[in-house]
Formats: structure tokens, C-alpha cells, sequence
């Protein structure tokens, strides 16, 4: 079983140096930290809460801590234990690992995982492992059981030595080599991949060794294509639970059916290009010269069928024709991986870490991190995700590089990886979401346009800012850019006049650069024909990393000189008002709720 979305948790310092580098065996695993801070990745106070929270979401735990502290955690929520996630305890200097819950759920295959990078044994106590080696109720990857109460009858048969004969119909089942079989018996094990029903002396596995081809018109509906590979499979009585994916030509990689089918069987979605199905041609059944000049091959359900099986594969259904879909399958002479073979749909997030401070950044943004194989982004950017980026393809450009990077990131996704455009504050606030939209409504590469986009919302600068300081963006605001890189001067202070006559707060990006000294100043002068020079401005610098600083001035006082590209400035509106409370001093925009006050 592939175990993923692993939380690695630690509740005491001393564990945090095993957790880290448990990483390296447990690629996309995140560390909650129960007992501080922790650079990159989540912080927690509530242990037995959060511990709680995630077995209850069904999220797979490793605990760098004592077994006991899982227990009382998770022992309220044990019910089922077919459905209950993989809980393991490391010792925190790595000298044990046990697996506690689900191990025939994948906790016993992690705990071997660990066990072996750690070089130490795992403390199995599942009977079937210990005598037998193996679970029965734990089959490889891709393998499902048709009938898993049965498991455990087989499973104490083959203990007892009682005889259990083997069936292989399909495939191979080389994993089952070490148990002792007898000719005839009274239980039996069998390895199909036909729609049985089970009776109660059979264990019944299918092997992933059907690959089931599909194509479609665009925007065909998915209840058509769900409803053709029902019934094709029902007529050939093959059993769906055999499928190992779903494949299909790239040009369709983006089609909604082709992924619904594919989550309905709980199975991946692969496609190939062309070129990669026209190698099937010389063994398709149906081959189509329609098909040619629209797509570059003679067969897409046939061909995609055949191609994402073994090379000695068999087209035991050529294609079969709904209104607007087709389908095929083959059948391979043993388990096909589909992770090795083709590409899944491409995936870009465009992510937003907000100012680069983990407890600023979103779930959404952390798990879309944790998914990527490949990362882009200014170096910076990805350096302050810590250990969030390690193990991942680093893909880094300069300052200044904002459309090499954007490219960089759609052509990754278009290979079929999953991508994260890596940006601070919020990717759609003065970042590269609207340049990647832009790039693709330019008609750039039409594989960029079957790519799956996901935006990532971040904590911008501005609202960085605002919670330092107070409240001071609690009533109407704009933001300006001072950049005239990208808009004419002209521009900037048309919008600089507006905004002085309409008494909104300002929020300043990109107020200064190097070459860049004399804008600040002038939107100052502009600021000032609508609001007093006492107007109290923010200078926020390196929010959420070392060396913030949060400094109130007044509008009179602002100059170029205080203030760097890593300066958010935040300049009130006539209403704006700055106290002192003991040692702090706090920046405020009213909203007229003082008016109702006694």
C-alpha cells in the first residue's frame, strides 16, 4: 500500500532532529510541531487535539514520541479498523519504530521504511507478518481484494497449516511465492481479474493487469463515458477492480469525463502523446484514418490501452463506441505500474506564501508545496520555505525574470508535473497569477492550455502590515504600485491624485529601488493636497523574518531614505489616528463605530 500526506509529528525538541531526517523516506511528509517552533512547516499547542484532528481526517501519523502519548490521543476515536489511518511511534533518538494502528494499512510497510533508513528493526506484532511474512489484507500496490472479511479465515487457515490452494487466472503473484499451498483444500486464494462473486471458502485479489483505453469528443459528458466502461466491462465480465488506469491520448488530458471515469475507479488518469499511441498501430483492431488526421494517430482507446500496458499484451476489448465516446482494453501478462508509464495531467499552483513566515502561510499554500515535485521561483522566495522545499526540483531565476519564471513553470506542468510558482504575499496582488493568465491568453504553447491551474491565495504585504500596526486599512483603501517599469509615471500619478481627492489609505508597493529614488517623494506632495502632514504612515520592513521592524512617521516625514524594496508603506487617510498603549504604539482607521460609543 502507498502511503501519502504523511504528518510527521514531534512533541518535544529532542525529536526534531530524527523527524527532519525521516524526510528523505517519506517524500511530501510535513512536521507538525507539538513543542515549538518550527522553521517551514506547522506549529501546534493543542497535542491531543491536533493529534486527534488528524486521525479523524484519516491522515497517516508518525510520531517522533512515546507510543503512550498516541494512544491517549487516538483511543476516544477507535471504532473500525478498516478504516482507521497508519499511527507509528519513532523513538525520538530513533532506536524503535512500532507501528500502533492500521498495520495492515500501510503501517507495517512504513514502519519498514523507517526502520531501514533508521537501521534498526520494526517491532512487528501482527501474526500474519511475523509467521506468514506477509498480509493478506495488505496486497501490493494496485492489487485490491474483491471480499476482505475473508482475509482473516484464509489468513488463520495458512497459520494453522491448514490447506489453501492457489488460483492464478491472471497476471502474476509472486508476492504470495512464500506462503505453502496445497493441491486441494477446502480454502482457496485466487488472483483474477474476472466479475466474480465470492462464496465464503475463496479470497478473491485482482491484479492491476487491465489497462483501460478511452476517448472522447470535447466536453463529453461524463456520465457517458462512466456509463460505457460499466457496461462494456459488465459485458466482458471483467472486474473493474482489475483496472490499473485510465489512459488516453494528451490532447484530452484536460477532459473532466476522463478524470471522473478515473475517480470512480480509483485509479490514475495517464496520457501519451501521438507519436507514443501510433507505435500501437500495427495491433489495432479498429485503426482509423479519421482518427489520423485529426489527432496523429490511427487509434485512441485501442492505442492508449495497448500503450500503457506490458509490451506482450493482449487487446482482449477493441474499441466499443458511445455517442460521443470510446473505450478499449488490454490485458497484460502481469501488474502494470502506471506511475511508469506516460504522464498524468499537468498541475500548476500559483502560491502565495504570504511575507515567507510559516504561520502566515495557508494550508492550501503548504499542501499545494508538498505535492509539487518542482518548485519555481525567485531564490529568495524559495529559500524562506525552508525544509517545506527539500527533496523537490528547484527551478531559480532573478530578480526581475518574472516572465522567464512564469514560462519555466507552465512548460514543467505541460511535462505532467505538478508545479508550484512559488510567490511572496499573494500571488494575484502585484505577482505572477495575472502573468501566467496573460501568457496563456497570448495562445503561448496550446499544451499549456490542458494544464490544471490552482491559485493559491497568500497574506499580502499590505494585510502583513495592517496587523502589525493595528487597524489601519479597516476602512477604505487602495494599493499603488510606484514602479514605472510596468505603468507610465503619467499613470501612477493620475491614480496618486485620485486617490489624494478621495481620502483613501495608501498602500505603497514597490515605493523605492536603486535607480528608483524620486517617485516616493512625489506621491508624498501628491498625498498631501488631501490630508495633513501629522497623517501617520506605516514603514513595515521584513515582515514575519529576521529584522522586521515596524516604524510609525508622519506623512511630512516620509523620504526616500527610510525606506528599501523590502518596505511596505501604509500612509493613513485624514482619519487616521496613532496612539501609545504602554510600550506599543498603535495605528488605527475608524470606521464610525466611535460614533455609536456611550
Amino acid at each position: 500500500m502507498v502511503v501519502k500526506n504523511i504528518a510527521l509529528v514531534v512533541v518535544s525538541p529532542a525529536g526534531l532532529e530524527t523527524a527532519h531526517g525521516l524526510r528523505s523516506v517519506l517524500p511530501g511528509a510535513r512536521i507538525h510541531s507539538l513543542a515549538g517552533r518550527v522553521e517551514g512547516d506547522e506549529t501546534f499547542t493543542d497535542a491531543m487535539a491536533h493529534l486527534r484532528a488528524l486521525f479523524a481526517a484519516g491522515i497517516p501519523i508518525v510520531g517522533v514520541c512515546a507510543a503512550g502519548i498516541l494512544i491517549r490521543a487516538v483511543a476516544p476515536l477507535l471504532s473500525d479498523k478498516r478504516d482507521e489511518p497508519p499511527v507509528l511511534a519513532v523513538a525520538v533518538d530513533g532506536s524503535s519504530v512500532v507501528p500502533l494502528l492500521g498495520g495492515h494499512h500501510g503501517a507495517n510497510t512504513l514502519a519498514r521504511r523507517i526502520s531501514q533508513a533508521l537501521g534498526v528493526s520494526p517491532s512487528l506484532t501482527t501474526a500474519g507478518e511475523l509467521t506468514l511474512g506477509l498480509a493478506l489484507d495488505d496486497p501490493p500496490p494496485g492489487w485490491r481484494l474483491a471480499n476482505p472479511a475473508t482475509a482473516k479465515s484464509v489468513a488463520a487457515a495458512l497459520l494453522a497449516e491448514e490447506e489453501v490452494t492457489l488460483e492464478v487466472e491472471a497476471g502474476e503473484a509472486g508476492w504470495l511465492d512464500d506462503l505453502t499451498f496445497a493441491e486441494t483444500g477446502e480454502l482457496t486464494i485466487r488472483v483474477t481479474d474476472r466479475a466474480v462473486t465470492p462464496d465464503d471458502h475463496e479470497l478473491v485479489f485482482h491484479p492491476p493487469v487491465l489497462t483501460l483505453g478511452v476517448g472522447c469528443e470535447r466536453g463529453a459528458p461524463t456520465e457517458e463515458l462512466i456509463a460505457l466502461v460499466r457496461d462494456t466491462m459488465a459485458a466482458e465480465a471483467l472486474s473493474p477492480l482489475a483496472v490499473a488506469c485510465v489512459a488516453s491520448i494528451d490532447l484530452k488530458s484536460d477532459e473532466a469525463a476522463i478524470h471522473a471515469l478515473a475517480a470512480e475507479l480509483g485509479v490514475p488518469a495517464r496520457f501519451f502523446t501521438a507519436q507514443e499511441l501510433e507505435r500501437e498501430a500495427d495491433r489495432l483492431v479498429h485503426p482509423s484514418d479519421v482518427v489520423f488526421a485529426e489527432t496523429g494517430c490511427h487509434g485512441v482507446a485501442e492505442g492508449a490501452a495497448l500503450a500503457a500496458a506490458d509490451p506482450k499484451a493482449d487487446l482482449i476489448v477493441p474499441k466499443v463506441k458511445g455517442a460521443r465516446t470510446t473505450c478499449a482494453v488490454a490485458r497484460s501478462p502481469r501488474p502494470v505500474d502506471p506511475m511508469a508509464i506516460g504522464r498524468a495531467q499537468g498541475r500548476l499552483y500559483v502560491v502565495g506564501i504570504g511575507p515567507g513566515t510559516p504561520e502566515w502561510r495557508s494550508p492550501q499554500a503548504s499542501a499545494a508545496i508538498a505535492a509539487s515535485t518542482d518548485l519555481v521561483g525567485y531564490a529568495m522566495y524559495l529559500d524562506l520555505l525552508g525544509p517545506a522545499a527539500s527533496a523537490k526540483n528547484r527551478h531559480e531565476s532573478a530578480l526581475g525574470a518574472e516572465e522567464a519564471r512564469a514560462r519555466k513553470a507552465l512548460e514543467l506542468a505541460a511535462e505532467g508535473k505538478t508545479v508550484s510558482l512559488v510567490c511572496s504575499g499573494d500571488p494575484g496582488i502585484y505577482a505572477l497569477a495575472t502573468l501566467v493568465f496573460e501568457l496563456l491568453d497570448r495562445a503561448g504553447d496550446p499544451a499549456w492550455n490542458r494544464v490544471e491551474i490552482i491559485v493559491a491565495p497568500g497574506i499580502s504585504a499590505l494585510q502583513a502590515a495592517a496587523a502589525r500596526a493595528g487597524a489601519p486599512v479597516n476602512h477604505d483603501f487602495c494599493t499603488i504600485s510606484l514602479s514605472d517599469l510596468l505603468t507610465p509615471w503619467e499613470s501612477i500619478e493620475a491614480r496618486l491624485k485620485a486617490a489624494a481627492a478621495a481620502d483613501f489609505v495608501v498602500c505603497f508597493y514597490n515605493p523605492v529601488s536603486q535607480r528608483r529614488r524620486d517617485q516616493l517623494g512625489k506621491a508624498r506632495d501628491i498625498l498631501l493636497t488631501g490630508r495633513p502632514g501629522a497623517t501617520p504612515v506605516i514603514l513595515a520592513r521584513q515582515l514575519g523574518r529576521p529584522g522586521e521592524t515596524v516604524e510609525v512617521i508622519t506623512l511630512a516625514e516620509l523620504s526616500a531614505d527610510k525606506v528599501d524594496m523590502l518596505t511596505m508603506v501604509v500612509v493613513g487617510s485624514s482619519e487616521t489616528r496613532s496612539f501609545k498603549a504602554g510600550v506599543r504604539t498603535w495605528t488605527y482607521t475608524p470606521r464610525g463605530y466611535g460614533k455609536k460609543m456611550v
